[in-house]
């Protein structure tokens, strides 16, 4: 078996000649998160063909593989954050696994390795589920557990804009009916809370909930790692797989929340927000899903994005239940509350959060055990799989880290975004941005920390997604491209706030994958990337031009394809980029034992009439591979080598 195309040093990562590599990345990508019969601008109002869909096709269809990776490693990127999803794999029943689809992944997996582009698989989820307003579970894991998806949104129990968007309207935008970014409003509703607590915590909170003999946390649990476990199978031959990030943004349910007093946003007791929209308890919940109304405040965000009450609603007020049987549930058996002629009450206001005495701690207790499972079970089809691993993203908030001890080769794939610029989708790119890229250095240097304080000798840190909503400021750049406008200009608020993030992340040498290559793009604020309005594609179909344009399907290229080391010949000590004038510095602390050069990426089209390279510290020779877009410096003894990369 051939050794991997990238592995890790303590903090580092390296490639098989062990120089100190900056992975950087993007997530391929947005649109696989749903089957393609449910792609368009009208896609089916229900779910009932959930067992019968298909995912082969995404990222994109084999045949348009090679045009796709050849743009992603000309734009300089040189790993994907590849998704899948549970759905994707086991959509037809537990243990039927898409073998055709399995043969599709393991043939685009084997096109990257053709292109020079590592891969690591991302079983990707937003909310559980499509079924719940995201992505990741199959429906056929509601049925199992007792749910009725059928009746969820008559229920109010999610909030899914298949069923809330009226696409017949000519509104892009429909605040009234589907909030802009408001899938996220799911964590609070009734079955995510129901599907995360049983999938983390259901062995401890309900102990008695059993599915096909099992309890319900080690039913879930295993029937995913078995899915992971059948695309493992087929991708253990191929060096440029990496390993498998551990599972997309996991929530903590209900865990640590008391059963009914309420919240106005994140606090000590529990990191999970307070979005826009109704304001539910757990026990609100468990109502909704029982089939009882409940009356609760709207939260709305006032001065200074501050959440307060702005007035109330009814949910569930046809009283649909969303149990298979009609209860009690596993909570009420669990002795959490408990429903006598018609009235809930609380019989347990600490149940989520005391157990035996004592405070749950959810990374401890349950991401813990949850990371050593999947670190094992990709590690039987292959021991030196790296294992990218990722928290609820809300813990950092409360200043929470990884629990201890992590399984060894873990990678800290934490993710990060400006949040400002995701919920408004705005950005003014002639305000001066100081305090948002010292703001971004801080977070950022924050997430690093994490890896190095995983282990003794610390981890790698590599930002599994961050990225900036294409469609900002009400879709101006879309309007100015369909007038005609072309060139740099178009994308200069979204090459700005890149730049920053890419500044921030050059300083701290952090790898990264940017959210995200949509194939599938249009410039609609209806579509986007395919997925609930999202809409932060680098590439668009409708930004293609002509085959010898090197930014054709790019938005914002200056703000992503930039010079960077991608390899030390020892260990990477600095780099920054200066954008306005296109010059690299960097440090590199040389080991001439090491017999591959030092390589920087530098993409033509910044430097059209080539590069000049001043080299000082070490002596070393440099070369400029104009058709491989890489500069590489060969330096001929150990000590520090500075390097500042010029327009010629």
């Amino acid at each position: 078996m051939q050794q991997l195309m990238f592995d890790i040093d303590g903090p580092r990562f390296v490639d098989a000649q062990g120089r100190h590599a900056i992975l950087r990345g993007v997530n391929l990508g947005g649109d696989t998160k749903i089957p393609l019969s449910h792609a368009g601008p009208n896609p089916p109002r229900d779910f009932s063909d959930h067992r019968d869909v298909s995912f082969i096709g995404r990222p994109f269809p084999l045949e348009e593989a090679d045009e796709h990776l050849g743009r992603i490693r000309g734009w300089g990127f040189n790993v994907l954050r590849l998704l899948t999803t549970w759905e994707a794999v086991e959509h037809a029943g537990p243990g039927q696994y898409d073998e055709a689809y399995l043969d599709y992944l393991t043939a685009v997996c084997a096109k990257a390795n053709e292109h020079g582009l590592a891969v690591f698989i991302d079983f990707h989820q937003d909310v559980w589920s499509r079924m719940s307003g995201g992505d990741g579970a199959p429906g056929w894991v509601f049925e199992a557990v007792g749910l009725n998806l059928a009746a969820f949104d008559a229920a109010d129990a999610v909030h899914v804009m298949q069923q809330r968007y009226d696409y017949a309207s000519p509104e892009r935008r429909q605040e009234d009916r589907y909030p802009m970014m408001s899938w996220p409003r799911n964590y609070q509703m009734p079955v995510n809370g129901i599907m995360w607590t049983a999938f983390f915590a259901g062995a401890t909170l309900t102990p008695e909930w059993r599915v096909g003999g099992r309890n319900v946390q080690d039913f879930l649990q295993e029937t995913y790692l078995g899915a992971m476990r059948a695309v493992a199978e087929r991708l253990r031959h191929l060096p440029n797989v990496l390993g498998f990030d551990s599972l997309n943004e996991p929530s903590l349910g209900w865990v640590g929340q008391p059963l009914s007093q309420r919240r106005t946003g994140p606090d000590a007791a529990s990191a999970m927000p307070v979005w826009p929209g109704p304001s539910w308890t757990p026990l609100d919940g468990l109502k909704v899903a029982r089939g009882l109304s409940s009356t609760v405040p709207v939260m709305a965000r006032g001065e200074g994005r501050g959440m307060q009450v702005s007035g109330e609603t009814v949910l569930n007020p046809g009283g649909v239940s969303i149990w298979l049987e009609d209860g009690p549930d596993p909570f009420e058996v669990a002795g959490a509350w408990s429903l006598t002629e018609g009235e809930a009450a609380v019989r347990d206001e600490d149940f989520f959060r005391v157990h035996d005495g004592r405070a749950l701690d959810h990374e401890q207790d349950f991401m813990a055990p949850f990371f050593a499972r999947v670190a094992a079970a990709i590690r039987s089809l292959r021991a030196d799989w790296l294992l990218f691993g990722e928290m609820c993203p809300y813990l950092m908030l409360q200043g929470k880290t990884f629990p201890q001890p992590m399984p060894e080769r873990t990678v800290n794939a934490s993710h990060w975004y400006d949040i400002e610029i995701l919920g408004t989708k705005l950005f003014d790119p002639d305000r001066a941005h100081d305090e948002d890229r010292q703001r971004y250095g801080f977070q950022l240097g924050f997430i690093r920390a994490m890896g190095l304080s995983m282990r003794d000798g610390g981890a790698p840190t590599l930002i599994g997604e961050f990225g900036i909503p294409y469609d900002l400021n009400h879709g101006e750049a879309f309007e100015r491209w369909a007038e005609g406008e072309r060139g740099p200009g178009v994308w200069r608020a979204h090459s700005q706030a890149l730049g920053a993030m890419y500044d921030a992340m050059d300083g701290l040498l952090l790898s990264s994958t940017q959210w995200n290559y949509s194939a599938t793009n249009a410039n609609d604020l209806r579509v986007g990337d395919s997925w609930n309005q999202e809409d932060l594609s680098i590439f668009s179909r409708d930004q293609t031009t002509t085959a010898d344009d090197p930014a054709s399907g790019a938005r914002a290229l200056e703000g992503f394809s930039r010079p960077y080391v991608q390899c030390g010949q020892g260990v990477i000590a600095g780099m920054t980029f200066d954008g306005t004038a296109n010059v690299l510095t960097a440090t590199i602390e040389t080991d001439p034992a090491i017999e591959g050069a030092t390589e920087i990426f530098v993409p033509n089209w910044r430097y059209p009439n080539g590069v000049a390279v001043a080299i000082s510290g070490v002596e070393a020779e440099w070369r400029h591979d104009v058709q491989a877009q890489v500069v590489a410096i060969s330096a001929r003894g150990a000590g520090e080598l500075k390097i500042v990369l010029t327009p010629a």
